[in-house]
């Protein structure tokens, strides 16, 4: 990587870094049903690769059958929250919590280069990404983030993320040098939208036919190569050890 450059990896969380067992469908579903008294609400709304402004504002739509309102949704959010974590730790228990291959190694490889930025780049609220993530360990891999408290729609948080990598490093940050890494064409039609690179990996549950057709700059069944994703993201295999310590 040419001295000076800085990378920035933007990776979504369900189905890319973590598979929890449909926690988050789980959770929303319970949610909605305590609140209003509707079963598996989440069943009529495809929730994969959209924000949570968006899922949240659909399943009430759903389990009411009213337009969305600010303070019932939020209302429905918090409850979701309060319950997610009971089926993070399910998932956990039922064997249900599953890494993709190679993503450890790699974060813990990416880690240790001062050139790159690690961030999220999630339709998940904050709150509900990290509890995703804290049985992983891979919080402390990410500084900062987009999130879908930040828009209803994915470019846009895709670019507050960056604006956050940049106020991190004191810098600009070049498009080129940003990559969207998720599992469905919604988050490479978003990467594309917002003017970066896009890496779709078959680590998800998207049909790996619909990935290849939604045209990312590189595509991977899972994070194994670790050398081919360096590549892909302009580190050199050939540098020297990382410049900082693993996680």
């Amino acid at each position: 990587m040419r001295r000076g450059r800085l990378k920035v990896l933007l990776f979504d969380v369900d189905g890319t870094l973590v598979r929890a067992g449909g926690a988050g469908r789980k959770a929303l579903n319970r949610a909605a049903f305590e609140l209003y008294g509707k079963r598996d609400a989440c069943s009529e709304v495809s929730l994969a690769g959209r924000t949570d402004l968006w899922n949240f504002k659909a399943v009430y739509r759903k389990a009411t059958g009213r337009p969305p309102r600010a303070g019932q949704v939020e209302r429905l959010h918090e409850r979701y929250l309060e319950l997610l974590p009971r089926y993070v730790k399910a998932a956990m228990r039922n064997d249900d919590y599953v890494l993709p291959r190679g993503i450890k190694s790699l974060l813990r490889r990416l880690s240790g280069y001062r050139g790159v930025l690690l961030g999220l780049g999630t339709g998940n609220m904050e709150r509900g990404a990290r509890i995703k993530l804290e049985p992983s360990g891979f919080n402390a891999y990410f500084l900062f983030g987009g999130y879908g408290s930040d828009a209803f729609h994915r470019p846009t948080l895709l670019k507050r993320a960056v604006a956050r990598a940049e106020k991190l490093a004191g810098r600009r940050i070049q498009p080129a040098d940003v990559f969207v890494i998720g599992d469905t064409p919604l988050d490479v039609a978003a990467g594309k939208k917002a003017g970066f690179k896009t890496i779709a990996v078959g680590t998800g549950f998207s049909a790996w036919p619909e990935l290849v057709a939604s045209n990312p700059d590189h595509l991977a069944r899972d994070f194994t190569r670790i050398g081919q994703w360096l590549k892909w993201f302009g580190i050199s295999t050939r540098s020297s050890a990382p410049t900082r310590r693993g996680r």
